[in-house]
């Protein structure tokens, strides 16, 4: 079972003290939104998780706004998206395609809060995501188990996982 966050409300949200681990650390209304892929807001932020080159990123996000089994959150504070997730949902278990934090709002909790409530709200027993050096330390504060696999060309990748 994902904890339901204590001083967030999922659709709506209340101010939060940022005393609980698990809410945000930055007081104001929070919430978790169903993002529209071409919206602004997402795009820009999924795009930070993106290859820089903008036809892969055009692609991605219209990947995002065909396919079912693709869905869209944020996470906004004070009526402003401050991180957006990319979803692929299959059942109860979702993979972390594309994840991205304003760069004045890292470090405060709200991506985590963003998978943590997406969880609760899909139902999900099990998140994945793969990633690289520089966003593993992320995953394992999230709380998600990290697994070193190989990558490409001898990189070093990591599967994270977090379950219910």
């Amino acid at each position: 079972m994902w904890l339901i966050f204590a001083g967030v409300g999922l659709a709506g949200g209340r101010t939060d003290t940022g005393q609980n681990p698990h809410t945000c650390r930055r007081a104001g209304p929070v919430m978790l939104v169903a993002c529209r892929p071409a919206g602004k807001d997402a795009a820009a932020l999924l795009a930070l998780a993106m290859w820089p080159d903008p036809a892969r990123i055009r692609a991605a996000l219209d990947r995002y706004a065909s396919d079912p089994e693709l869905q869209v959150w944020g996470w906004q504070v004070e009526r402003r998206t401050v991180c957006a997730a990319g979803l692929q949902v299959e059942r109860q278990s979702a993979e972390i395609l594309h994840i991205g934090t304003r760069a004045d709002s890292r470090q405060k909790g709200h991506a985590r809060n963003l998978l943590l409530a997406a969880a609760a709200r899909l139902n999900l027993s099990r998140l994945d995501a793969e990633t690289d050096d520089g966003a593993a330390p992320f995953y394992r504060r999230a709380g998600f188990g990290i697994q070193e696999t190989a990558g490409r060309g001898g990189t070093v990748r990591y599967h994270c996982t977090l379950s219910a």
